[in-house]
């Protein structure tokens, strides 16, 4: 079993969903967790109260990511608390979803931009200034910037810039032995969109039936590569976008 003990990790958007879910497998390897939300003050504490249960160490940061003080402020916090940063998830994010070219606004196209790639750059770009020599940096992509969907131009734009930046980045600080790669998701059961959406919806059909494995991703699956990025097992692996979603064509 991997061990995470005496390492502190920065999880943005963590008070739900995979950032969640990956939060609390870091704190079940005995990671210093810190649980980032920019609204949902009560379900950052369920996951506070979650991994204290865990006899793990944990505090829960309000920051808007979009907003590169707060980011700065997040680190800060973190360094304050814990002394160090040595792993990084750049999570936090949103969805656009079935809104064709010819329709998306200038406010849905700037709100998706602002979170998921300006939020993304940010705190990739504090996360190479902070994070301790030998840590991890880790960006959570979609599977939409590898198999494009019809509704998802703005969306799986927003998360394909990042992208670059992770292989830049690798590049420029791997001389501190810092790894720097991305989990690329697919379709993942309920969280976003898909928490509220039917299993009769002809759109959940049609990526349950695209996937050979009869299920969509679960966060359990992205918690599972996080872990592997986040250990000594994957010290010599940067630069690189692992795709988790069972071989489905989405």
């Amino acid at each position: 079993m991997n061990s995470l003990k005496n390492r502190t990790a920065i999880i943005t958007g963590s008070a739900r969903g995979l950032g969640k879910a990956i939060a609390e497998r870091y704190a079940a390897l005995g990671a210093n967790v810190v649980i980032n939300y920019s609204r949902d003050h009560a379900s950052a504490e369920e996951v506070v109260k979650n991994i204290k249960a865990m006899k793990a160490n944990v505090i829960a940061v309000k920051a808007d990511v979009t907003r590169a003080e707060e980011v700065k402020y997040l680190f800060g916090e973190t360094k304050k608390a814990f002394g160090t940063v040595d792993i990084v998830v750049a999570n936090a994010g949103i969805e656009l979803i079935q809104v064709p070219v010819t329709e998306f606004t200038e406010e849905q196209f700037d709100r998706v931009f602002n979170i998921n790639v300006k939020g993304a750059y940010f705190t990739l770009q504090q996360a190479a200034r902070d994070i301790a020599d030998g840590g991890r940096i880790i960006y959570i992509s979609s599977s939409t910037t590898t198999s494009p969907v019809p509704g998802m131009a703005v969306y799986g734009g927003s998360k394909a810039t990042p992208k670059y930046l992770v292989e830049i980045l690798a590049k420029e600080i791997g001389h501190r032995k810092v790894t720097v790669n991305s989990i690329i998701p697919g379709p993942v059961e309920n969280t976003g969109v898909f928490v509220e959406m039917a299993k009769e919806d002809p759109f959940y059909k049609e990526l349950l039936n695209g996937s050979p494995m009869g299920r969509l991703t679960s966060v359990q699956d992205v918690a599972d590569v996080a872990e592997f990025f986040a250990s000594d097992l994957s010290g010599f692996v940067s630069g690189q976008h692992l795709l988790v979603n069972g071989a489905s064509i989405y």
